[in-house]
This record gives structure tokens, sequence and C-alpha cells, in this order.
């Protein structure tokens, strides 16, 4: 973990937030607790609505939209700071990247939408936008055929691309992405997405919105989209991340609020405690 704290020791921008210590553990057996009760804000518009099979989202590590699961927790005070620091900026739009590829991000973005939904009078509308590899679809374990790349192309209406996902009695609205497009960086760049970006904040203005990002380092994506966010949320990864990577993508990130960094896959340390911190506040 030593290449991830020298990191948020000479990090002197965006990235110097308190960060977030996230690690699910190995997957465990599927709960037969009953969830809790969950009161949700009704989606806006008319969607359909898929049933998720629990054992593909526990391979998956989605467990936050079970408050019975210990590693929920996690998740749960990640949303907390994450929304205080929204709601104090009335922010609506949150991006989630990472340096490269297999930080976790996808894992994260989805949880995070879970927890927030799970939230009495919070709902969450999670979008792929990692359109190089999108990973949402194959996390909830959906099929996709018409998702945010056919609403770019018009060949299908922003409302009938969108889909409540339901697990027990929690769900989420989601905006999965088709497999990768031929162009990423032209459409991150393109006004087709703007014009969509913006149709979504009017929508599904009762929802905090999730975009899942392709990694920062992978080409100019995150770079293009950054301007249409409020803020951002930055994932690296235990044994994945280098510093070098970390402070190339913090140079990008100047004039972005970037609201926690999380630290996954991090080894097993003698604490129980489950939301363990590391960082310091920005200078």
């Amino acid at each position: 973990m030593d290449n991830i704290r020298q990191a948020l020791e000479r990090a002197r921008g965006p990235m110097a937030k308190a960060a977030v210590r996230l690690d699910l553990g190995p997957p465990a057996q599927p709960t037969r607790a009953p969830l809790g009760p969950t009161v949700a804000v009704p989606p806006p518009l008319e969607v359909r609505e898929i049933v998720l099979a629990q054992a593909h989202l526990e391979a998956n590590r989605i467990i936050a939209h079970d408050e019975t699961d210990p590693r929920a927790r996690s998740f749960d005070m990640l949303r907390t700071q994450v929304l205080q620091a929204m709601d104090q900026k009335s922010w609506r739009v949150i991006g989630i990247t990472s340096p490269t590829p297999g930080c976790g991000k996808t894992v994260t973005a989805t949880n995070l939408a879970f927890s927030i939904a799970r939230q009495s009078e919070r709902s969450s509308l999670l979008v792929d936008l990692d359109l190089q590899k999108p990973q949402v679809a194959a996390s909830l374990g959906v099929n996709c055929s018409e998702g945010i790349v056919a609403v770019l192309e018009g060949r299908c209406s922003l409302s009938s691309a969108v889909i409540q996902a339901r697990a027990g009695a929690s769900h989420i609205l989601a905006l999965p992405a088709e497999s990768s497009a031929s162009d990423s960086s032209a459409w991150m760049t393109s006004r087709t997405l703007s014009t969509t970006l913006q149709d979504i904040k009017r929508d599904y203005r009762s929802q905090t919105i999730i975009l899942d990002l392709p990694p920062m380092l992978a080409g100019d994506d995150v770079i293009a989209v950054l301007p249409q966010l409020d803020c951002l949320l930055f994932v690296a990864a235990v044994g994945k991340s280098k510093v070098s990577e970390i402070e190339e993508c913090n140079k990008h990130l100047r004039s972005t609020e970037v609201v926690r960094l999380v630290l996954n896959k991090v080894p097993a340390i003698e604490t129980n405690y489950y939301g363990y911190y590391r960082g310091k506040n920005r200078r």
C-alpha cells in the first residue's frame, strides 16, 4: 500500500482529499436475511423493470443493495460523504474514474448507486459512459441491445433505453452501454453527448446521476467530458495504481472538484472497523 500512501502525501491538487478504504473481501454466501424497507423516489418516466439475479450480483461484488451485508457499510459511509459534499453545492452529477483499467471503478459506481437508492427520498441513475469497454450491463447481469450508444445514434429514445434494475427491495435506474463504440472519443467530445447529458439532467432531475467514466489514462475521453460534471470520485487500487499514474491524472484535475479518492483492493489490516480512512484535507 506504500505506493498509494506516497501518492496521497505527494498530491497537492484535488486528490489530496480524505481517502476512503474499500475492501470487499472474498465473495460471501448469499444472505437470506430480509432486506429492510426501502422508500424510493419513483422514476420520472415509465421504464422497464428488470429483476437482477442475486447470485450474479454476488459474483460481481455488487452488494450494496442489501443493507444486512456488512460489506455494504463501506459504500454507505462513502455515500454519506459524497452526498454531503454534493448537497452543500446542490450538485447532482458525479463522475467516477480511475487511472487505468482494473481498479474497480464500475464496482464502486454500481454499489454507490444502490447505496444511495436505499436512502429514503433518494434515488439514483447509473450511466455507463465507458464507451471503450462498457461494464455496467455485465456487472448487473442484463442484456443491452439498445443503450446509450443507440440514444446517441438516434436509434432509440432516452426513456426507452433507461431500465429499472431491481435487487430485492432496492432498485436503481440504469442507462447501460452496448458493446464498445467504434469511436468513443468522437462521441465523448460531440455536441450530441452534451445534449444527451442535458436531457438526462432535465428528465431525471430527482436522481443523483452517477457516470461510470473510462479510465483517465486510456485516452482523452474523461478530459473531454469533465466540463459536464459537477464533481468526480477517483478510484485507485493498491498493487495496481502507481504514484506516477495518480500524479499524471492529478495534473488534469486541477480545476475539477474531486470529492473523494477511494482506495480499493486494500490488504486486510488489524482492525474490524469498516470505514478506515487515510489522507488529509486539501490544502
